[in-house]
Formats: C-alpha cells, sequence, structure tokens
C-alpha cells in the first residue's frame, strides 16, 4: 500500500501520451517539464498541431505539497503539413473538440477545439483548460488558413 502511494505522484506526472510527444524541455531541478506533442487533426488531413504545457515533477510536488494539480498553461500552433482533406467537420459556431487530455485527476483537461470560419475560410484551433483558473480559462489559439489546390472537401 505504502508503495503504491509513493508511486501515484511519478503515475500523475506522466499524463502525457508518449505516442504523440515529440519534445521534452527539462524546466528546472525540481524535475518540471514543458511537454510539446503532435496532434493530427482526425477529420482534416494534412493538419497538424503541435501543443505545449507545463508538466509539474515529483519534487515541486512535494515541496509544494499539492500533488494533483498543473498549471492551466498551454499553447498551440497548428500548419499545414501535407495536402489538406476536410471530412464531415462541425461547422457551427462552437466547433467540435478534437483532443483532450487529463491534467489532474478529477476536474482539468486541456482540450483542443476546432472551429471552422466560412467567411474568411479558416481552420481555428483553440486549446483551453476545461477548469478555470483564478476566474478565467487560460487559452491559446491558432489558425489554418484553407486556400490553394492543396484543399479538398470530403463530404
Amino acid at each position: 500500500m505504502k508503495r503504491t502511494l509513493l508511486a501515484l505522484p511519478a503515475l500523475l506526472a506522466a499524463c502525457g501520451n508518449p505516442e504523440t510527444e515529440v519534445g521534452e524541455i527539462k524546466n528546472d531541478l525540481y524535475g518540471n517539464e514543458i511537454k510539446v506533442e503532435a496532434l493530427a487533426d482526425p477529420k482534416v488531413a494534412g493538419v497538424t498541431c503541435h501543443i505545449t504545457y507545463f508538466d509539474r515533477g515529483v519534487l515541486d510536488r512535494a515541496s509544494k505539497g499539492n500533488w494533483f494539480e498543473d498549471p492551466s498553461n498551454s499553447s498551440i500552433a497548428c500548419r499545414q503539413t501535407g495536402p489538406i482533406v476536410i471530412g464531415d467537420i462541425d461547422r457551427s459556431r462552437s466547433g467540435e473538440p478534437v483532443f483532450r487530455q487529463q491534467r489532474s485527476v478529477i476536474f482539468k483537461a486541456i482540450v483542443v477545439r476546432r472551429v471552422y470560419d466560412e467567411a474568411s475560410n479558416t481552420l481555428m484551433y483553440i486549446a483551453y483548460s476545461r477548469r478555470p483558473t483564478e476566474g478565467s480559462s487560460k487559452m491559446s489559439l491558432s489558425t489554418v488558413a484553407l486556400y490553394g489546390a492543396d484543399v479538398r472537401w470530403e463530404e
């Protein structure tokens, strides 16, 4: 039982996805890291988003006494990485989630949502926390303009 409790913080710190992780930057001596993940949009071929987020280390969690919480900070950049083929996407004003990752045991998650801006023919990708911090949900925005011969719609 004691080993399980001691291993819990290490398991929580490893909430990232090793299949999509493309970078890891050691931030300090407490084991804190900045993680970088490459995410392919499942309904839009040819678009890749890179999201970064802060991952607290075990020493930081132990020194602050807050084992179950990670900051809400994240950043996103999305680019065309091949011919764009757009499947059946939600074209409503609220769009649809394309990625979600738990960042704490209970409430907090990082979500990436795609919204189509028909007027400018642009895909917007918004990364945000599902749990407001200090009265505000932290967010980041990236856009991919849809123009040229490399864009095709499939319905």
